[in-house]
């Protein structure tokens, strides 16, 4: 699935190809009318967490969740597209202009009744990658888990906060050396703190970049130590172990050295920009 900063990024390439600029074509294949009117405006395009909305001016949006299949293109009327047809969920041409969005195992069109109604999107906790996400927000829902869930369920849960997937909730863990399986009522408040902290500042410098990079001061697409099982950890050298954690299993990566079983974390401050010293390959 893919994280919040990914959505928000195809929210901005969107934006100046739509905003503002009439509907020459819609299509939306596995959904029945009502559709977004061909010469209707394009008014906005969102991200919310991992959804992304597309505001049209008759009152209409385009809700896409992509899941782990989805993405979203944009190509020059005639262009070949990269991918078939056949996987096309939504097509949105204006002058100039199709957007395409394949393989999204989410696409709903809502009218605003149903926008402001619907049990996803008003569950969603406050989103880490905008500006200044309400963190005390972020940290009351926290403190509304069942004390027993493991820490690592709790950053993962969109409605505490949304935009954290599997990359920055293992990434996070690592950098403030909290074992993930760990309760989460174990975990003091300012740690609790410095774990969002911190997610919501990775996902906000990742923002702009090509390939999602956690380890500062290192090439570009370098964690620390999301799909590294089995390697050396970059601060201690130990095998960075691999497992399965939540109903839905997914996977996790963790040091053993670096956050012990039962590690609750040390609340110091990371701040994207800081000097890591040399980081191994």
């Amino acid at each position: 699935m893919p994280e919040g900063d990914t959505i928000h990024r195809a929210a901005a390439a969107l934006r100046p190809v739509l905003v503002g600029k009439p509907l020459t074509r819609v299509e939306v294949p596995r959904h029945r009318p009502p559709l977004p009117a061909v010469g209707a405006h394009v008014e906005r395009v969102e991200a919310r967490g991992k959804h992304l909305l597309i505001h049209v001016s008759d009152g209409l949006v385009v809700h896409t969740h992509q899941r782990m299949t989805g993405s979203w293109h944009v190509y020059r009327p005639g262009e070949r597209w990269r991918k078939s047809p056949r996987a096309a969920r939504v097509v949105l041409a204006v002058p100039g202009a199709v957007a395409v969005c394949f393989a999204a195992p989410v696409v709903e069109v809502l009218d605003q009744r149903a926008l402001q109604r619907h049990p996803s999107l008003r569950r969603l906790g406050p989103d880490l990658c905008e500006p200044a996400p309400d963190l005390d927000d972020v940290l009351a829902r926290v403190a509304r888990q069942d004390p027993a869930r493991p820490v690592g369920e709790v950053l993962l849960d969109q409605t505490v906060a949304s935009g954290i997937g599997n990359v920055y909730r293992c990434d996070v863990a690592f950098l403030h050396e909290v074992d993930p399986h760990v309760p989460v009522g174990r975990v003091a408040y300012d740690v609790r703190a410095a774990l969002f902290t911190t997610a919501g500042a990775l996902l906000r410098a990742n923002l702009d970049l090509a390939a999602r990079t956690t380890v500062t001061g290192a090439p570009a697409g370098t964690l620390w130590v999301y799909g590294r099982g089995g390697q050396p950890c970059r601060r201690c050298t130990t095998p960075i172990e691999q497992g399965f954690l939540g109903d839905q299993q997914r996977v996790l990566y963790w040091c053993p050295t670096c956050q012990p079983t039962g590690g609750t974390g040390a609340p110091h401050a990371y701040r994207v920009g800081d000097r890591e010293g040399d980081v191994p390959a």
